[in-house]
């Protein structure tokens, strides 16, 4: 069974409709990479999957219980959501690390506030927690240091270790070196290929095609807010069965 199921999935921002139908499944240990021009609805759609926006139509489930159904207004009640944002981690374009806050207390702070609301854990455990998720980022040397002292690559690197430390279903990523300069953008992939031979189950916005092509099980192609083309990685890059698909993909290859 599939650990993520969305069905039908739609949004409108006024008269605009910037998702269209999407429709798709993810199995567990799978990374997905999500590609298109801007404003073809990737970051929409990260955005309901996890919740900060509400679809207006459509279902989301994962590992089989029904998170979001427009049809249920049981599922749609406002203070159901944080519980559903637990299924997802996300790592945003611009890290939005809190600039008071050490490396360490950035990744720990959410787990410290759930452990308070349902007790379980105590701050050391979680702190121990928070210190080897910055090992497995290369960055146990800086667990004390503020984001204002790190590098841009380097607060990625923390910020994908926040969104692990609360043990998501599914880790989401938008465009996550695209603040990045090409130097440091190396050093995030690495973090991401990695995950990925760990079988962790991602969703990867991303304009590095080469990237996507050597990484993700699948790609999907958006555009105008639709699935054009979704597929084995290496296929839908290298033998594109759409036109859309091969205009963008050539348009990059240009680039």
């Amino acid at each position: 069974m599939a650990i993520l199921e969305v069905k039908n999935l739609e949004k409108h921002f006024g008269a605009t409709r910037v998702l269209d139908d999407i429709s798709f499944s993810l199995e567990e240990g799978q990374a997905l990479s999500v590609i298109g021009s801007s404003g073809s609805g990737k970051t929409t759609l990260l955005r309901c999957l996890n919740f900060l926006e509400q679809p207006d139509s459509g279902s989301i489930s994962v590992r089989g219980e029904m998170l979001f159904d427009a049809a249920d207004p049981a599922t749609r009640r406002e203070e159901t959501v944080r519980e559903k944002r637990l299924h997802f981690g996300l790592v945003f374009q611009n890290f939005n690390l809190f600039p008071q806050y050490t490396a360490l207390k950035n990744v720990t702070l959410a787990r410290e506030l759930l452990a308070k609301e349902r007790g379980g854990e105590d701050k050391a455990s979680i702190e121990a927690a928070g210190r080897e998720l910055l090992a497995r980022m290369g960055l146990s040397d800086r667990a004390g240091h503020y984001p204002h002292q790190l590098s841009g690559g380097q607060q990625q690197r923390v910020a994908i270790a926040r969104a692990l430390a609360l043990r998501p279903d599914i880790l989401c990523f938008d465009e996550p070196t695209s603040a990045l300069d090409p130097e440091l953008t190396g050093e995030v992939l690495r973090v991401i290929r990695q995950l990925a031979e760990e079988k962790t189950t991602m969703i990867i916005v991303t304009h590095e095609m080469a990237f996507a092509r050597d990484v993700a099980d699948q790609v999907m192609f958006m555009d105008g807010g639709v699935i054009v083309e979704q597929g084995d990685a290496r296929q839908v890059i290298e033998h594109p069965q759409e036109e859309r698909t091969r205009r963008f993909l050539a348009h990059y290859a240009e680039k």
